[in-house]
């Protein structure tokens, strides 16, 4: 594969230790400046990037297995993106949608209504800021639609970080300790967790799917209940994948008792997981899908899209925001997707899959510790626990590991509900043989940590 062109050399190259000495200077200055609230994983402070590689201010090339967290998947500074970018703001930066609007929002909302599962002439968009924003506004909608009240989530999910969010969110540390009380009316079902299902994995989605419904109708309601919001492969609780089938019984569920599905497809869009959208194995129709993170290539922009009768259904006014739907954000918008088509990201993806997963298999085969590999496409984790068919989770050895990475120049990512879980997100741009370097690191980082 061909990797997108790109002024960063794409070799791995360490001048200094990770961080050097003017990232240290820089974290210092952070450490001054910046609340402690504000974590970061790795203080090597970047200065450019493209491709698979992220420069930082001491001249380290480091390889990007996290394209800040599945954002750049066409790459950093991808040139349509850039393009498009520096043409929007030379035209203007900004004049509020709601006030004096413009062609760049139509644009992306005619694209989503083109990508996301359905026909496009039946569905409708809203833009947003951000993930968060974008999930608050699909369950006001939702609301809005049925005149119901209750949401229903799953354990491990992931949601975002503003209150309704945090209540959707399952983790408590970091996400939701000490931040209480948090929006009522949302109930937590269990998840189709197939490696720590109580049962055989192989009973997962159907007993898994029967402990929703039964929650869903003890504790909630079906005629109470507004939507059912599900990432189809959750990302922050671990990379879960739930068993095929699974996914199509809940919507097929929902539609049954008038209750929406909100597919928060924020981490999984957009190529990353192999198709445009994950709901797309399953052929699944989300009635409300949000959007965010690879859809700009960078910038800050999200979206609800959903069923125009759906989406219709919220007086004027209700949705909106000062900044959603950006124009500078909408342009380089345009310019991903339009990178996304020509290079055939989705199918790049699943090369990448068939490049990670025999190592990562390589990998289960050494090391008892690795008791699960799975994702899909360049959305891809291993599952880290005390070994010997023992599945408590070991957060010790994944920190470990983790660390050994970031010291030789590999940028690699955890997750999970317990923090024993590497996720793997490269940028899709990135070439072979970076990925094939990364890979060799996190051998020998494994191999330094296990022994």
């Amino acid at each position: 594969m061909t990797s997108s062109p790109t002024s960063v050399d794409q070799q791995r190259r360490l001048l200094t230790a990770i961080p050097g000495p003017r990232s240290q200077e820089l974290h210092a200055r952070k450490e001054a400046a910046v609340s402690s609230g504000v974590g970061v994983g790795l203080p090597a402070y970047v200065e450019r990037a493209g491709g698979g590689i992220l420069v930082d201010v001491d001249g380290n090339h480091l390889i990007d297995f996290g394209s800040g967290i599945a954002v750049t998947t066409v790459g950093n500074a991808a040139p349509a993106v850039v393009e498009g970018v520096a043409r929007q703001a030379a035209d203007f930066t900004h004049t509020c949608f709601m006030v004096s609007p413009y062609e760049e929002y139509v644009a992306v909302c005619e694209e989503l209504a083109e990508l996301t599962p359905g026909e496009a002439s039946t569905k409708r968009s809203a833009l947003f800021n951000s993930g968060a924003e974008a999930v608050e506004n699909a369950v006001k909608v939702a609301r809005t639609f049925t005149g119901r009240s209750a949401v229903v989530a799953f354990d491990h999910a992931y949601h975002g970080r503003t209150n309704l969010t945090m209540a959707l969110t399952a983790k408590s540390m970091p996400y939701k300790h000490g931040f209480g009380p948090f929006a009522n009316e949302v109930y937590r079902a269990p998840m189709a967790y197939p490696l720590r299902w109580p049962g055989s994995p192989e009973r997962c989605a159907e007993e898994s799917f029967q402990a929703f419904v039964d929650m869903l109708h003890a504790q909630v309601g079906e005629t109470s209940c507004a939507a059912v919001v599900i990432e189809p492969i959750q990302g922050e609780g671990g990379f879960i994948v739930p068993p095929e089938g699974w996914l199509r019984m809940v919507a097929d569920y929902c539609t049954e008792h008038g209750i929406l599905l909100i597919a928060d497809e924020i981490q999984t869009g957009f190529c990353r997981t192999g198709d445009w959208f994950a709901c797309d194995r399953e052929g699944v129709v989300p009635d409300l899908i949000t959007t965010a993170k690879g859809i700009a290539g960078g910038l800050p922009l999200a979206a609800v899209t959903g069923r125009a009768e759906v989406m219709d259904s919220v007086h004027s006014g209700g949705l909106g925001g000062t900044y959603g739907g950006n124009p500078v954000a909408c342009a380089a918008a345009l310019g991903a997707i339009r990178t996304m088509k020509e290079q055939d990201l989705c199918g790049r993806a699943r090369e990448v899959e068939a490049l990670f997963l025999p190592r990562l298999e390589a990998l289960r085969s050494k090391y008892d510790v690795v008791a699960d590999i799975r994702g899909r496409g360049a959305m891809l984790a291993i599952e880290l626990t005390a070994g010997a068919g023992d599945l408590t989770p070991n957060p010790t050895a994944t920190a470990a590991i983790n660390k050994h990475c970031h010291s030789q120049g590999l940028v690699t990512l955890t997750c999970g509900t317990f923090g024993n879980v590497f996720r793997f997100l490269p940028p899709l741009s990135s070439p072979d043989h970076l990925l094939s370097e990364g890979l060799d690191l996190i051998d020998e980082a494994f191999a330094a940590v296990l022994g």
